[in-house]
């Protein structure tokens, strides 16, 4: 079986459980297939990234393989906002967030509700130096593990959602966005919009930025904002410390 999310932003979950934590979120547009049901519940795999876990059954509409592979080959078109409003077949208002899908849009087949979106879109690879100003639009969004919206983040859920705005398409987990892309051995070799990455105590990547100019990272801790970035870590000028350890930076594109 193969399905859309149909709602502005739905939890995934890593049991079957409203209890369970929230391991990523599904918005508004992505296509997902369904690996298994579980009374109220369905083990899913985003499309786009391949990431799997529960959501509630009520939280998506079911479409076809066909539609879901047109799905899959159609172009990606984002809303380009950080919030909008998509219209229903009944004139109901729906508020969409910043890069909710709306690539079904183009297809009456895969159409639900017959719905209308007259906002900014994006779709199509931007130059890298437009990395920057579309992660400003996530400043001061609160941290939320799992979270994928400017109402809530997390460290990889921003840089994913920042580069897929832009065209370009990595990982869900800090872990596995570390394993892409060209290592680079200095902070000095690096340019705005490459990544960095910080581990834990063990060695386990755990955190992920933004490198901005002069030094400088963009970055979901507490909240998206931006500190400083130097060869030991992220320096945090409010407390006077250093709060990650940096392991690699990467140059993705």
């Amino acid at each position: 079986m193969f399905g859309i999310c149909n709602l502005a932003i739905v939890p995934v979950r890593s049991e079957p459980s409203d209890r369970s934590e929230i391991v990523t979120q599904l918005l508004f547009g992505e296509h997902i297939e369904i690996l298994e049901r579980q009374n109220q519940w369905a083990r899913i795999r985003i499309q786009y990234d391949d990431y799997e876990g529960w959501v509630d059954s009520k939280q998506y509409q079911v479409i076809s393989e066909a539609n879901f592979k047109q799905l899959s080959n159609d172009a990606i078109i984002l809303n380009a906002d950080l919030i909008d409003y998509i219209t229903s077949s009944n004139n109901l208002l729906l508020p969409i967030p910043l890069g909710a899908s709306l690539s079904f849009l183009n297809n009456s087949e895969i159409n639900i509700s017959n719905f209308d979106f007259e906002g900014t879109k994006t779709s199509g690879i931007k130059p890298k130096s437009a990395i920057i100003s579309t992660a400003f639009m996530y400043l001061n969004a609160p941290y939320l593990w799992g979270g994928k919206t400017p109402f809530g983040i997390d460290c990889s859920g921003f840089t994913q959602m920042v580069y897929k705005l832009n065209g370009y398409k990595i990982h869900r987990d800090a872990s596995q966005q570390a394993l892409d892309g060209e290592p680079l051995s200095f902070i000095e070799e690096s340019e705005a919009g490459d990544l960095a990455f910080f581990d834990n105590d063990e060695g386990n990547i755990t955190h992920v930025g933004i490198i901005m100019d002069n030094n400088y990272i963009i970055h979901a801790s507490g909240k998206v904002r931006i500190d400083r970035l130097d060869h030991l870590g992220i320096y945090n000028p409010e407390t006077n410390k250093h709060t990650h350890k940096l392991r690699v930076i990467k140059k993705i594109i």
